[in-house]
């Protein structure tokens, strides 16, 4: 990844990470109950001579480029455009680049005045700064001129053809102006509806599709217009309305690969696997060619299906097709979908006997490794990436994880050192890896100087940094890391306010806790299920076990997440038989107990001293297809102990993984 000096890492780390000798720290029903309780524009040439008050600029020239862009901006607001072109004619002589974000503000602002001269102008910069081709600032350009009355302007970029229709998706901008730009007579062509298609595709805007579609259908377009027909079947199903785009697909005079390629992508997107592998059966059987984009989609389906005897025949056509194969996403693909199989080995060979081996496919065989348990393997993948290759932040970003979760602090701070030197860091996914990283090794002090030599902080920073203290059992820095993200502007996800839930049922902040569940209540939050079962977890650790109910019983669709919090909840509280009837009632509601549930309920018996049944329910376990973890076993093994069962305890011992 190139680089400009600008993007300097701005953490209070040295240019080296910290030294390598640092500290390394089912349908089985079971009865819970039953136990013991102008298109393109030339350059102008301004000069700094046409600024209106040059003195006025003397100050701004000294500025930083992000000082200049937030002037720009600043006069954009105030609609001050002439002394905005100015500033940009400076910026363009001295080589700094403006970024779309700018450019945006200044296309609203010639929009709100009906500037079309200035508006012109700018389109050229937009030019210069290559940034013609972004959806975003299309849609505004060609809002801009419908609305100062440059309709041929307007046409003529929106029937441009050299930018794919699927990249526009300027969302209810470019809705707004598709409503504009019929109202002033233009004449859309077949790929300017397209474009249409896909902005309300990717603005959600489920009844302007409609809309649309009947107008396509009135203008001639359906149901022969390949181009649009394939439109429409990825706009349905973007909507998750899959039926309406199988109709739309049958009712086809005119398939080509393209459409087919729209509906087999929907399924897959819909997670209709079988059916998005049936959908290629039949355009195989009508003489249609895979291609190899179609090929990235159906491989993933193939590797979730765990197929690998219709992967293994994709495989053969893919070498069949030579110039497929020497596709990098194919590759890719092909070694994603072996590992998905559970057939490491030949996600290997395929990687081997590629000539060209690239960092998606490493990516994909990193991956393959950690999934299948193969950590220290998936981590020297990283060392064999580096001796072909310079690996980009994928590739970083994949391996990360995988040494956070192996604990594997050398090669972490290996990886950390690469990051730094390639100019990878700051970057949230990477500062936000290695702080986990660091974390999980008990080195929260590097988390620490990472967090804080981030300049621009976003929501995945500061979730990462709670996560980082609260790993660590430091419950009051992360109370106060989450104090400090409510005096920003950053308003907290789902993932972060479970975070926050979590830390106040553990410090037992009630108080607090209520106040977050406004939170959680005013932004529709409680139908997520990790946040309804942290709210149910909050109330019953603080002891009130009714709230709690509430909380569960106000639940929509409930999970086996949201079943065990309250199960948890009862047992804080003692009520033991009630706790064995709610894992009845959760079976009978046709929601499986998973891992935590029976460790709550272990735990449940080990306070209670019920030995004999805590047996029974841990021998119920691989009916559900759970594996006893270091954490079931522990608990087992403490009971057992102060009962004085030691040869059934030894045999718990012996069990830990």
């Amino acid at each position: 990844m190139e680089t400009s000096l600008s993007s300097t890492p701005s953490l209070s780390l040295p240019l080296h990470p910290p030294s390598l000798t640092a500290r390394n720290t089912n349908n089985n029903t079971v009865q819970f109950s039953n136990f013991k309780q102008s298109t393109t524009p030339q350059p102008l040439s301004l000069s700094t001579s046409q600024f209106p008050n040059k003195q006025q600029y003397k100050y701004a020239f000294t500025k930083n480029p992000f000082s200049l862009k937030t002037h720009i901006t600043n006069l954009a607001r105030h609609n001050n455009l002439n002394d905005a072109l100015a500033l940009l004619d400076h910026m363009d002589q001295k080589g700094i680049p403006v970024n779309p974000s700018t450019f945006s503000s200044l296309i609203a602002a010639c929009a709100r005045t009906k500037s079309l001269y200035q508006g012109r102008k700018i389109h050229t910069y937009i030019h210069i700064n290559a940034l013609q081709h972004h959806a975003s600032l299309r849609a505004q350009l060609i809002h801009m001129y419908i609305t100062c009355g440059a309709v041929e302007d307007a046409e003529s970029l929106f029937n441009e053809r050299h930018v794919s229709p699927l990249l526009l998706s300027g969302g209810s901008i470019f809705t707004k102006t598709y409503a504009e730009a019929r109202a002033s007579g233009v004449e859309l062509n077949e790929y300017g509806f397209g474009s249409v298609v896909a902005s309300i595709a990717a603005a959600g805007a489920v009844l302007e599709g409609f809309k649309v579609h009947g107008l396509l259908i009135k203008s001639g377009f359906l149901p022969c217009g390949v181009v649009v027909k394939a439109r429409l079947i990825d706009m349905y199903c973007r909507f998750g309305k899959v039926e309406l785009a199988r109709r739309m697909f049958d009712e086809s005079c005119e398939r080509d690969v393209v459409v087919w390629g729209a509906m087999v992508a929907g399924f897959v997107s819909n997670r209709l696997p079988r059916e998005a592998l049936e959908c290629v059966r039949l355009m195989v059987e009508e003489g249609m060619r895979l291609s190899s984009v179609l090929m990235t989609v159906i491989l993933p389906a193939i590797g979730e299906l765990r197929a690998r005897r219709i992967g293994q025949e994709v495989h053969a056509y893919v070498l069949k097709t030579k110039g497929c194969f020497e596709k990098e996403p194919v590759q890719s693909a092909l070694v994603d979908m072996y590992c998905k199989c559970g057939e490491v080995g030949l996600g290997r060979r395929v990687l081997n006997s590629s000539m060209d081996r690239n960092v998606g496919s490493w990516n994909a065989m990193m991956s393959g490794y950690a999934s299948s348990g193969r950590l220290e393997q998936a981590i020297r993948s990283t060392t064999w990436i580096q001796k072909g290759f310079r690996p980009g932040i994928v590739a970083i970003a994949t391996a990360l994880p995988i040494c956070a979760h192996s604990r594997a602090l050398r090669q972490g701070k290996e990886i950390h050192a690469y990051a730094l030197k390639h100019w990878f860091l700051p970057h949230v996914s990477i500062a936000s890896s290695l702080m986990v990283l660091y974390s999980k090794c008990g080195v929260i002090e590097y988390s620490v100087k990472l967090f804080e030599g981030m300049e621009q902080r976003n929501v995945i920073l500061w979730t990462a940094m709670i996560d980082s203290y609260v790993d660590n059992g430091r419950m009051h820095e992360a109370l106060g890391t989450i104090r400090s993200m409510q005096l920003t502007e950053h308003r907290p996800d789902t993932v972060t306010i479970s975070r926050m839930l979590s830390v106040c049922g553990k410090l037992k902040l009630l108080k607090l806790g209520k106040e977050i569940h406004g939170q959680v209540l005013k932004r529709d939050f409680a139908s997520v299920h990790y946040v309804s079962a942290e709210l149910v977890n909050l109330y019953g650790t603080c002891g009130a076990v009714e709230k709690a109910k509430l909380v569960f019983d106000a639940v929509p669709v409930k999970g086996s997440m949201t079943w065990t919090a309250l199960i948890r909840a009862y047992g804080y509280k003692e009520s033991y038989q009630e706790a064995f009837e709610l894992c009845d009632q959760m079976i009978s509601n046709g929601c499986s107990p998973n891992t935590f549930t029976f460790q709550a309920v272990l735990s449940m018996c080990d306070r209670a001293g019920l030995v004999e049944d805590a047996i029974r329910i841990f021998d119920l376990m691989p009916r559900y297809k759970i594996e006893a973890t270091k954490e079931h076993c522990t608990i087992m093994i403490r009971l057992l102990t102060r009962y004085g069962k030691l040869e059934k305890a030894q045999r718990f011992v012996e069990m830990i993984p």
